[in-house]
Formats: C-alpha cells, structure tokens, sequence
C-alpha cells in the first residue's frame, strides 16, 4: 500500500539573509544590501556547531558528539544526547548535514531551524530531507545542543523511537525497534524473496533493494508517517517515496505495522512484502495520473503472480458481492482507497484493483500490462490518463473495458 499522503517530499528551503554584500553587482544591480547591517554571530556558530554534530554521527565519535551537548555542564542534555547517539549508531549512514534556515535567538538561548539531510548507504541515491527544531543555550562563550526534534509537522525517524538494529539481507536492509534479531531477519528473507519477484514481473529499471522500517507498534508506525494511528490500524505495511521520482530520488522506505503484520500467515506476509517492494519498483512510473486501483492493482497482481491462489481464494470480499448480485458498476474511485473505511469496502477497492490488472495480464498479456501502467503515469494529469492508455495500449474505450472487467468479475467470482 503506497502512502500516497505523502506524495512528493515538500521541501521547504529557507534562504537565510547573512548580510554579505558582494564587491560588484551582478547585470542587475544589487538590491537592498544595507553594508551598515551587522548580523548576530550566533548563526555562523550554530553551523559550525552542527557541522561538528554531523562529523561525530558519520565517523562514530560518541565522545564528540556529546561535547557539542555541552555533556560536562548539562547532564540532562548528555542524557538526551547519549541516547540518542546510541539509538543512531547501527543505522548504516554515508551522509549526515544540517542546513541551518534561521536562528531565533534570546539572550543566552537560542532556536535553530534546520534541515537534516541525511543517506542510508548503498540504498539512498539522494539525502531523505526532514525538518528540525534544535535548542541552543550558551555557556562560556559556546553555543550547545540541549534539544534536537522533528520541526512541526515533521514525521519522527525511526531512531527516536530507540535504539535502532539492523540487519542486512541480499537485497535488503531492515532497520527495527524493540523487535528481536532473528524477527528482523524474517523480514530480510521475506524482502529478499520479493525483490527477485518483483523484478521477474517489472523488469529491470530500478535499485532492486528495499528498506524496511519495522517499529515497535502501530503508534511508531503511525509517528512515522505523521498520521493518527487510527487510520492504519488492520494495514498491514506502507510505502513512502517519491511519486514519479527519477534516478536520483531517495530510497523508498517500507513501514511495517507490526501489530496488523503480525497476526498475517507466512503466505500472507510475503505478499504484503512482495506488494511493497513493488511500489518501490514502479515509483518513477507512477505519477498524480495513476489512479489508485491501478497502482494497487499492481501492486496486487506482482504479489499473487506465480502464487497459485484463483480469484475466489484472493477476492472474498468482492466474491461475496458478486454472490449476492452486487457486481460494481465502475473501476474502484480513490476515494474507495481511503484507510478509514469499513474494511469489506476497503478489500473490494484491492480487490476490484487486482482483478483489473488480472484481467489486462490474462487476455492481452503481463507486457502490456507493464506498457499500459507505464502510459498512464506518464500522462500529463488525471483527466484522459486511464482513457488514452486504454485506447493507445490495449485499443479498447473505457465502457469497453469496464464492461469486459465487469464479466470478469462474474466469470471469475460468480
């Protein structure tokens, strides 16, 4: 299931004035550079400050990091730090940097308003961005670190919810808190049978790893997410990226709800696995075109392909409408998708998906499938995607194609 609430990482990059003024103006002039303006210090200081925080996290310098906490004259703020460096130091990183915006200061305090800028190696091509709120106090001349937390409306990371193990498969990382290694494993087996799996269906085209997040519970999942965690109870795993990203964009990340995840069979789990990772494989395919029931569809279709499992063993809930005369008469809306609904509507919305893509796989076969999915998300918007695709890819019109999926339904579930 894509968290497409998170839709493309917006990026706020505040421009911080430093009051420099260059020494011959560009074509046009400088404008409003006042050479009698003075700027506080304290906003160089907090960058060579943190510049020294990113230096002790990248080279595992604990006794670093915490002098930028000032740890011998504030050991609430060591306490803080300490913990905080030690639920840090398993996650793999080749990049860590803060990129300061604005320091509000107050005497002998301060705030700083920060970019962290952060990649996990071998898996991120671009720093993951999140926004953070530090808190400075000065003591003899220095500034130090009491406090650094996600800014508000930034999602928590997964080190702040503890100490973080890892474990490395061939094709994976998986990252976790409070779970035990050898569960953390099961997750890499699983991963690692699903990248293959996804790659058989997809092709190649892309990173060919996943890394998945396994949180203590549905409320760190929820943390993660920046959502209430009563709109994923019963999901069982999210996927976050960057919808239509290119090469360069950061890693996907696979949330796990380990609560929802847990009560799931072995079969059951691997197809959820299968599932994410393929959103992982198709994010630079998938755009604001792609509707829902396509990209879950998909999704779906990648994870029960090879399963031996018919329609009626995948599609309950929609074999049960069928049954009783309920035949939709429309491709599932978006907004069948959402989390909060009943979880028979929700299940028919997958469902209906599935057999969709079940359906152009079956009659026009898994290549067109793959052209057809890629047509719509590279349309230029919602309106005529599916419509254009439809025609240009499989030669058939909308009611055609809602008509033949609708007899499908009958045939395979009636």
């Amino acid at each position: 299931m894509a968290g497409r609430g998170q839709g493309k990482r917006q990026v706020r990059l505040g421009l911080a004035l430093l009051g420099i003024c260059a020494g011959a103006a560009g074509p046009a002039g400088l404008v409003g550079c006042d050479r009698t303006s003075t700027v506080d210090p304290a906003t160089g200081q907090v960058r060579q400050l943190l510049d020294r925080r990113a230096r002790a996290v990248l080279g595992h310098d604990e006794a670093a990091y915490l002098a930028t906490a000032g740890a011998d004259a504030d050991p609430a703020a060591a306490r803080r730090s300490a913990t905080w460096f030690g639920n840090l130091a398993a996650v793999p990183l080749s990049s860590w940097t803060y990129h300061v915006t604005a320091v509000h200061r107050t005497g002998a305090t301060a705030r700083a308003d920060a970019e962290l800028r952060y990649r996990i190696s071998g898996y991120d091509h671009a720093p993951i961005t999140t926004a953070r709120t530090l808190s400075l106090r000065r003591r003899a001349g220095h500034w130090y670190v009491i406090d650094d937390e996600p800014a508000a409306h930034a999602v928590q990371q997964l080190w702040e919810q503890g100490r973080v193990v890892a474990v490395r498969g061939a094709h994976s990382l998986v990252l976790g808190v409070g779970q035990e290694t050898a569960r953390l494993k099961q997750f890499a087996r699983l991963a690692d049978r699903a990248v293959p799996a996804v790659s058989s269906a997809w092709g190649a085209g892309w990173s060919a790893r996943v890394v998945v997040q396994v949180p203590a519970s549905l409320s760190g999942m929820a943390s993660l997410l920046g959502s209430p965690a009563s709109g994923y109870r019963g999901i069982a795993a999210v996927t976050t990226g960057e919808v239509g990203g290119s090469a360069q964009a950061p890693a996907d990340r696979v949330i796990i709800n380990p609560e929802a995840y847990g009560v799931l069979s072995d079969f059951g789990r691997q197809v959820v696995l299968t599932h994410e990772t393929t959103h992982v494989a198709t994010r630079a395919a998938t755009s604001a075109a792609t509707p829902l029931w396509l990209s879950e569809g998909y999704a779906d279709w990648v994870g029960y392909r090879h399963s031996g499992r018919t329609a009626a063993q995948a599609a309950p809930e929609l074999q049960q409408a069928v049954r009783a005369g309920r035949v939709p008469g429309r491709l599932p809306d978006d907004t069948d998708f959402g989390f909060s609904r009943q979880a028979a509507p929700l299940a028919e919305a997958y469902e209906g998906g599935w057999l969709a893509c079940r359906l152009i796989a079956d009659h026009w076969g898994e290549a067109r499938l793959n052209a057809f999915y890629k047509a719509v998300g590279a349309h230029d918007g919602r309106t005529g995607a599916v419509d254009d695709a439809l025609r240009n890819v499989l030669g058939v019109s909308r009611a055609e194609f809602t008509a033949r999926w609708r007899a499908y339904l009958r045939d395979q579930l009636g």
